[in-house]
Order: C-alpha cells, then structure tokens, then sequence
C-alpha cells in the first residue's frame, strides 16, 4: 500500500516544485511504483516531466470536482515506473467548486485512496499556500515533506508550515506525520547558508536530512526541457544530490517500517 507524501511549505520559491518532481523521478529510477500528483493550478510540477496540458488533457480536478475515475487520468512519463495525475487550468477553480461540498476537506483522500495499491509512494505537490487544496492534501497524506531554502526567512517559514502541521493533526488528520526537512538551494560560497543549515540543524536535528540540494543550474535548466534533472544531466550535481536525498529517504522509511512492526 504506497505512503502518501504531502510536499509542501506555505512560502512559494523554496524548491517544493523541484523537489516532487526530482524525488518522485530518483524514486521511481529505483523501481519503486511512483504517482505524482501535481496539485498546484500552476501545473509547474507537469510541464516539469513532460506533461503539457492542453484542452482534451484531464486531471486531479476531474477527478475531484467532477468525479471521474482517477485511474483513467493517470498518465505516462519518460521513466517507466513514474506515473503522473496532471494540474489543468481547471483546478484554479476547484476551491469555489468545492467550498460547499459536504466532503469538501476529504475529496483528495477519498480519490487517493482507490488505488494506494497500486503505487509503492504517491507525492502530491501542493500549492505554495494554505489553500482548501492544500488542507486537501494534508487530509490525503500520512506525512508532509518540508523543502526549505537556505535563504534569511527560512526559520519563518518553517515555523508557519509546522504550526499548519499541528493545526491539521488536532482537526482533521491526527496521524499526519513530518517526513522531513530538505535543505535545498544550498550555496556553500554563501555565510548565510550555512548560517541557516546551523539554526535548522539545531533546532529541527532528527527532522532535516543530512542531504542537502545546491544551487545548480541544470535543476534550474531541466524544467524547460520537460525532464528531471536525473534525466537532462545525470553527472550534474543537482542530478547527484537528488539521488543522495532518495537513498536517505529510502533508508529513513525502512527504518520507520521495521520501527513500526516492531511495535505492532
């Protein structure tokens, strides 16, 4: 049954895009079943594996407006074991649509959960703010992904989406759990960077991964060529930290498994 990752921060320009997009791609190079949910009306996180939306093009919005069956919107990438549910222009509305809905805070979860079997991890890329689409996806999701750039507001950033984590536990989803915190646009030439990674190293130790994502311009560049990095230039750093990040992440989540057999 695949574990839903919510990746999310309330502050937009932090690297959340790229990092469901380059997580969900070095995971699925791994052969693990990967769905990425593209949650944000932007659609960046689309366009990002190749998926270009036009007008016969369906999406998460059919599925959670409209009610159609997701299976029939999942679509193909160029990595065989990466499946994608597109953002169309659509979901910019989904809100209004939804905001008298009796389920209005479950509808993602309920979609989500009809095909959890057939996928080892689904991502969801949410938007970059506290949306009924972003609560949507905190409701789908067994934990949340934090990406934080090393950049000055970054400790309040941080602060908010935690507050949002705990907000959601008390209301509406009490098992949601924080996955972790990944470091990205690390520049090493920068005091302030590393100043960051010291305050968040300090005080968030067991959360933040010990990988961190560098400034590079092929992650920057590979978006505009509808690939992930790993794809447009595998030798690059970018390319490199991703899949750090993904063997991290893989050895966090077995430890966490065999944790929770142990206690069952």
């Amino acid at each position: 049954m695949a574990k839903i990752i919510a990746i999310a921060n309330q502050k937009g320009g932090v690297g959340k895009t790229t990092t469901a997009i380059n997580l969900a791609a070095t995971l699925a190079v791994t052969e693990k079943r990967v769905l990425l949910v593209d949650f944000d009306p932007q659609g960046n996180a689309s366009s990002g594996v190749g998926a270009v939306p036009n007008g016969t093009m369906g999406g998460i919005y059919d599925a959670i407006v409209r009610d159609d069956d997701i299976r029939g919107l999942i679509k193909d990438t160029d990595i065989s074991f990466l499946k994608l549910v597109p953002a169309t222009i659509d979901l910019i509305g989904a809100e209004v649509e939804l905001v008298g809905h009796p389920e209005r805070d479950t509808r993602l979860k309920s979609v989500l959960d009809t095909i959890r079997d057939d996928f080892d991890y689904i991502l969801i890329d949410c938007p970059p703010s506290l949306s009924l689409l972003t609560v949507n996806a905190l409701v789908a999701a067994d934990s949340v992904l934090i990406p934080l750039q090393c950049e000055y507001y970054a400790l309040e950033g941080i602060s908010k989406i935690l507050k949002t984590i705990e907000m959601m536990r008390k209301r509406l989803n009490p098992t949601l759990e924080v996955e972790g915190i990944v470091l990205t646009m690390f520049d090493a030439r920068n005091n302030l960077s590393h100043q960051v990674v010291d305050e968040i190293r300090a005080h968030f130790a067991d959360k933040a991964f010990d990988t961190m994502i560098p400034r590079n311009v092929r992650i920057s560049e590979s978006p505009s060529f509808g690939k992930p990095v790993i794809l447009y230039d595998i030798n690059s750093k970018g390319a490199i930290s991703y899949m750090e990040l993904t063997k991290e992440f893989l050895l966090r989540d077995s430890i966490l498994k065999e944790a929770a057999v142990e206690a069952s």
